[in-house]
């Protein structure tokens, strides 16, 4: 996938007729997938190219810094994800000061016309843009009218009684409701990072640990977690500790996953955790026999739960 920069990056040559999806696509949810799915559809019958235009960074963090969120994905997590989902190309917007002061026509103007010169443009209901929010998507369809390009939106994604969105999902994986969390993005919730040295504490108590160290904004709260870990492209069961480590006198904040059934150095190398359900709150045991009883409780409970899913 290729992926330009506004304003540095001219459009590719073989970018033709852009079919845009347009939004800041967080999480890349339930939401998000029908609009790179129409997308995609909308370029394969015209010939055209399946482009993502996003925004980088998020426009909160410089128009309300205050009230900015917590994203749910890195910029690369959410660029393998686009590409996985089909896109052809990827525009990133550098969100500056001077960007947020464009009313909705110079933006119109300046990026999706003379820069992307797209044929067609795709949204969710909600979405808004320009100086304050001020444009919507009557506008968008007004300006393509008058400058050459097709506008059309999808009505909100509703999982069972929710309407999916990026905000609802944040606030499921602070709670630590990363099952729901999981069903409104279409995915397990997923961090990832480098495994780092700890303090091997749980090869001695029988259960070694990789200590994850991650770049992601927005993990679980503390409590223990089936996972899964992917590593070098496998997928292994895990039980996944986050938290402080009460039982040995607050030792310092960790992600510490068990792999179920592996026992090797990863030290240094990269691991994605993906939580799929949190089993307990992180808690202070009596003695370190009492957290591995515990730990072995856990690991059998995510056993159950994995017999029943697919890796």
């Amino acid at each position: 996938m290729d992926v330009i920069h506004f304003p540095d990056d001219p459009r590719p040559a073989g970018w033709r007729q852009p079919v845009l999806a347009l939004g800041n696509f967080d999480g890349v949810h339930r939401g998000h997938a029908k609009i790179l799915e129409r997308v995609r559809r909308a370029a394969t019958e015209h010939g055209g190219t399946a482009v993502v235009l996003t925004f980088d960074p998020h426009p909160t963090r410089i128009v309300r810094p205050d009230k900015a969120p917590a994203l749910l994905m890195t910029p690369a997590q959410k660029r393998e994800a686009l590409s996985q989902a089909g896109m052809d190309g990827m525009a990133i917007v550098g969100f500056t000061p001077d960007v947020a002061s464009w009313d909705p026509e110079r933006f119109v103007q300046a990026v999706l016309v003379d820069w992307l010169r797209v044929t067609e443009v795709w949204v969710g209901a909600n979405f808004l843009f320009g100086r304050e929010r001020s444009g919507n998507f009557t506008l968008l369809r007004l300006l393509g009218a008058q400058l050459g390009f097709r506008a059309e939106k999808i009505d909100p994604i509703r999982y069972k009684d929710f309407v999916v969105s990026s905000t609802r999902i944040r606030r499921l994986v602070a709670e630590g409701r990363v099952d729901e969390a999981g069903a409104l993005l279409g995915h397990h919730y997923t961090i990832e990072g480098v495994v780092v040295e700890g303090e091997r504490r749980g090869r001695t108590l029988g259960f070694p640990t990789a200590n994850l160290q991650t770049e992601n904004e927005l993990v679980p709260p503390d409590g223990v977690y089936a996972s899964f870990a992917r590593i070098d492209g496998a997928h292994r069961p895990a039980v996944t500790n986050i938290g402080i480590r009460p039982t040995f006198g607050n030792a310092g904040y960790t992600i510490e996953a068990h792999l179920l059934g592996m026992d090797v150095d990863l030290y240094g190398q990269r691991l994605e955790l993906a939580f799929v359900l949190r089993l307990r709150d992180e808690r202070r045991f009596e003695s370190a026999a009492a957290l591995v009883e515990q730990i072995a409780i856990d690991r059998d409970r995510a056993l159950r739960l994995f017999e029943r899913l697919s890796l």
